[in-house]
């Protein structure tokens, strides 16, 4: 199965070259050329792996697309691609797993994004298996039966009778009246 990965980055030529270098690599790579853009397909699509610029339409550009990553339900690997590196706190506060600084040696960069990613999957892995037990452990709470029947019930709007309406008086009524 190939792991798919999304590129986000505003420079098409950083875009198009490292989509061409992970495609022949065995990649199924999507591209997007705005966090925006980078958002809406974390949304619509899942992925392996996204990989974004940090710097783009603002300076946030990067941590928005890494937030809405950590929101995905299929938690993807998340790595910052950056020509400005920062400390490595500041990258992992934002919630990203690996910093890439370009421009960088083409095996150098797929061997980091086959590390990432197996590290990752080991993560989720782990994850998965903690995740029954903690089911078990913790009982589901049942509602309350009055909670319950309130739920299956239908509610109904208390709207006020509507009074009769006076008659809207216009230009046309008023000279009509008067003569």
């Amino acid at each position: 199965m190939n792991r798919r990965v999304l590129l986000v980055d505003d420079e098409i030529a950083v875009l198009l070259t490292l989509k061409a270098v992970l495609e022949i690599n065995g990649f199924d790579v999507d591209t997007a050329a705005s966090a925006r853009e980078g958002r809406l397909k974390v949304r619509n699509h899942e992925y392996h792996m996204i990989i974004t610029d940090m710097k783009m339409e603002s300076d946030k550009a990067g941590a928005e697309v890494v937030a809405a990553a950590r929101n995905a339900s299929y938690r993807p690997a998340v790595a910052l691609l950056t020509a400005f590196p920062v400390a490595e706190e500041d990258w992992q506060e934002m919630g990203a797993d690996h910093m890439l600084v370009k421009p960088m040696h083409t095996r150098i960069l797929l061997e980091q994004i086959d590390r990432l990613l197996d590290t990752h999957s080991r993560k989720l892995a782990q994850l998965q298996a903690a995740s029954p037990a903690t089911e078990k452990a913790a009982p589901k709470r049942k509602k309350p039966a009055s909670k319950a029947l309130a739920a299956k019930k239908p509610i109904k709007s208390a709207k006020p009778a509507v009074a009769a309406r006076k008659p809207r008086v216009t230009r046309k009524t008023a000279v009509a009246r008067s003569k």
